[in-house]
C-alpha cells in the first residue's frame, strides 16, 4: 500500500526517482542514508514518497517535537525516531547498535545538516552511526529544480571524517534544494 501510495504522489507532482548506485539501493541490505539537502517540510513529503515507492524498509531520525499526538502515532508507524536536539545522549552508539543487532534489512534516514535552517556545517552524527555500525553510506538527494529523488552513489568510509566529508559533498554540488540560501553547501571550500 505504502508504495502505491508513494508512486501516486510522485506521479502526481510530476518527480521520479532516481537510483545511480551500483547494483540499485535496495542491494546494500544494511546503511545510513544522508537526506540532503534539508531545507524545507516539503523534503519529509518527497524523501518518504520516493522511499516507498522504491519498497525500502527505513527507519529515520526527526526532532523530537514532530512526535507529539496525534501526528507522533504516524512518525513512528512510518519509522520515526525521536530525537531531542538539546539534550546531550548517545544517540550514535544507539542507533549503531540498532543497525547491527537488526535481524532484518534496515537502512536508517539521517538528514545530514540536522535542521532546515542554515547552519555553516553538516552534522557529523551520519558519519559515525556508519562507522559504528560498519556499514556503508548512501547519499540520499532530493533536487526541487529536476524534480528528482534518490541515491547518487553509495560511499564507504575511512574514518578520516574531514576527507570522506569533503568527498561526500562534491556529490551535492549540483543538488539544489527547494530553498538554496538555505544549504550551507555553497559557503564551503570544496576542490
Amino acid at each position: 500500500m505504502l508504495k502505491f501510495i508513494g508512486k501516486l504522489i510522485l506521479q502526481f507532482s510530476g518527480w521520479k526517482v532516481i537510483d545511480n548506485t551500483p547494483n540499485g539501493v535496495k542491494s546494500y541490505p544494511r546503511a545510513v542514508i544522508i537526506a540532503a539537502p534539508h531545507t524545507s517540510n516539503w523534503d519529509y513529503f518527497f524523501c518518504m514518497a520516493a522511499i516507498y515507492s522504491v519498497e525500502l524498509p527505513i527507519r529515520y531520525l526527526a526532532k523530537d517535537s514532530l512526535f507529539k499526538f496525534p501526528l507522533g502515532i504516524l512518525m513512528r508507524a512510518l519509522g520515526g525516531i525521536p530525537v531531542n536536539r538539546k539534550q546531550k545522549n548517545n544517540l550514535v552508539d544507539e542507533m549503531a547498535k540498532l543497525i547491527s543487532d537488526s535481524n532484518k534489512n534496515i537502512h536508517l534516514i539521517v538528514p545530514a545538516e540536522g535542521t532546515r535552517s542554515y547552519t555553516s556545517e553538516w552534522k557529523s552524527g551520519f558519519y559515525h552511526i556508519a562507522v559504528k555500525a560498519q556499514v556503508p553510506i548512501v547519499l540520499g538527494f532530493l533536487d526541487f529544480k529536476k524534480k528528482e529523488a534518490g541515491f547518487l552513489e553509495v560511499f564507504y568510509p575511512t574514518g578520516n571524517y574531514a576527507t570522506d566529508l569533503v568527498e561526500i559533498q562534491r556529490y551535492y554540488l549540483n543538488i539544489t534544494p527547494k530553498y538554496p540560501s538555505l544549504f550551507s553547501l555553497k559557503d564551503q571550500k570544496i576542490d
